[in-house]
């Protein structure tokens, strides 16, 4: 995590040198491999690919700051995508993960760094070429050092439990499982896609886009995605639409008529002339990660061969270990699924910093951070656990948890937590010193007149009402006898006029200044 992001830099480095040609060339970074593709003549692609060998191994470092300013604006111009969470939730803030945060570690990449990190990773032995063509180009030569096969990052998990869910920011509702990879898995996915749009589009009415996606991982397994999106007011019936259809498909519904057809368009699309040509990057990704490179005729067959049980099967698989993604406002209580947790199960013994406004407080040990919410519930981050920490120049510390959970120490919000000196004990490799922050990012407390009245509690509401009247009735008690003062006289009915201008001034003048605060009140 502290160094996330030092691939596509190194990507972005590589690529610059080449400029700007008649042929269509990038790169792209993945959570597993990353590419450098061209389209062109056979003497492009032998000048492109060696001079995307030269450029891994003596790369155009003098642009470090520049490219890393270009991705800081790339990363403000992507959308992320709705479903871009899960995999947070599912893994944490490590391995498969990763993918799920910004790109924070540029910053903190150094030259060395870059250039220790392309030589380990960047070998002939960490490679695959593949080309779709004739042949392969006359004079290529792939000019890369010798090195060993990187392995796969580990599978972590973030879930005491499956199937689970948490609560998303968007309308829609998203499914993510990780399955055994094997032939049933695509036809099930494009089964699910199927099974989605007939009832959620056609039948209900309640989604526009429905899709999946089924994505090996290259270590024998493959994580399948499902989403449907919503309109407003639409997401709850959206929701049960989706958990109607997955509790059918792990009773063993699945249709023969659906299953035939997915198999059919399948086959239709492994027959087709450019299907070999489409097939070589993942063809790539098997040999790197391992995995059997089979023909358009093995794979036909193996789809061929899937019945409605080995379709039953995965189902059966991928709801054990589901992980839903429910709309804004919506829980899956209900329907089998445990709330993935979004606390930890214990804070830490240390200094209590109390919040400048609010019940939260901010805990600070020898072994790590907590915050409390207003009701007790506790997130932590132990430094021994803690994969980054992000420091801002105002003081600000952001400190990221492997489970995914994050404290933020900001000496804005919390008394006394400007003397906090949490530097010292954090190792500086896994440490990020970020750009200044906007003065409008850096959190400050609400005051206290910014609460609307309606949203505090009735106790608190009743004693400000009470306080009011017995204000009013004292001021006038005091305007009335400083009336009667004015004038000289114990005449009551002489002094009420003066004393009803004394409070009608006072009135005005104070309704009057406070207008809007008032006008936010009520």
């Amino acid at each position: 995590m502290a160094r996330r992001g030092i691939t596509h830099l190194l990507e972005h480095l590589v690529l610059h040198p080449m400029g700007t040609a008649d042929y269509h060339y990038n790169g792209s970074t993945g959570s597993v491999v990353t590419s450098f593709h061209l389209q062109g003549t056979a003497d492009d692609v032998a000048g492109f690919l060696a001079a995307v060998c030269r450029f891994l191994q003596d790369p155009p470092v003098h642009r470090l700051s520049v490219e890393k300013d270009i991705l800081r604006t790339e990363r403000s111009s992507r959308n992320r995508g709705v479903a871009a969470a899960l995999p947070l939730w599912r893994y944490g803030a490590r391995g498969y993960g990763l993918p799920a945060y910004p790109e924070w570690g540029v910053h903190a990449v150094s030259e060395e760094e870059l250039l220790q990190w392309a030589a380990a990773h960047f070998t002939r032995d960490n490679a695959v070429l593949w080309v779709a063509g004739d042949d392969v180009p006359a004079g290529l030569r792939l000019d890369l050092p010798s090195g060993r096969r990187v392995p796969l990052p580990a599978p972590t998990s973030a879930l005491p439990a499956t199937p689970a869910y948490f609560m998303g920011g968007s309308h829609a509702t998203a499914l993510d499982a990780v399955v055994t990879h094997r032939p049933a898995g695509p036809v099930f996915a494009s089964d699910l896609q199927r099974q989605l749009f007939c009832a959620l589009r056609q039948e209900g009415g309640l989604s526009y886009t429905t899709a999946t996606d089924y994505d090996p991982r290259g270590d024998g397994f493959a994580t399948l995605t499902a989403l449907a999106d919503a309109l407003p007011g639409k997401q709850d019936a959206v929701l049960g639409g989706f958990l109607d259809l997955l509790a059918a498909i792990r009773t063993g519904r699945i249709p023969e008529a659906d299953l035939a057809a997915v198999q059919t368009q399948a086959m239709d699309e492994l027959a087709r002339l450019e299907a070999d040509a489409a097939r070589l990057p993942a063809a790539a990704f098997g040999v790197l990660t391992g995995r059997p490179v089979r023909s358009a005729d093995e794979l036909a067959q193996e789809v061929k061969a899937v019945t409605a049980a080995d379709v039953h099967e995965v189902a059966t698989e991928a709801m054990a270990g589901a992980l839903l993604m429910t709309p804004a406002g919506t829980t899956a209580d209900g329907a089998g699924f445990a709330a993935a947790p979004n606390t930890s199960s214990d804070a830490v013994e240390g200094r209590t910093y109390c919040a400048i406004a609010g019940p939260e407080r901010l805990v600070v040990g020898e072994d790590g951070v907590s915050v409390l919410s207003a009701g007790g519930e506790p997130a932590t981050v132990r430094f021994d656990r803690c994969v980054v920490m992000l420091a801002f120049p105002d003081g600000g510390r952001y400190f990221i948890g492997d489970d995914g959970l994050a404290v933020a120490v900001e000496p804005t919000l919390f008394r006394g937590a400007d003397r906090v000196r949490l530097d010292e004990r954090f190792p500086a490799d896994r440490r990020v010193d970020l750009p200044a922050r906007d003065p409008d990012q850096i959190p400050r407390p609400a005051r206290r007149d910014q609460r609307p009245m309606r949203e505090l509690p009735a106790p608190q509401r009743n004693a400000l009402v009470l306080v009011g009247l017995i204000a009013a009735v004292t001021t006038g008690l005091a305007a009335y006898l400083t009336g009667s003062m004015i004038i000289g006289t114990a005449d009551h009915e002489a002094a009420q006029p003066v004393a009803a201008w004394l409070i009608a001034a006072v009135f005005g003048y104070t309704f009057g200044k406070h207008w809007r605060r008032l006008r936010r009140r009520w």
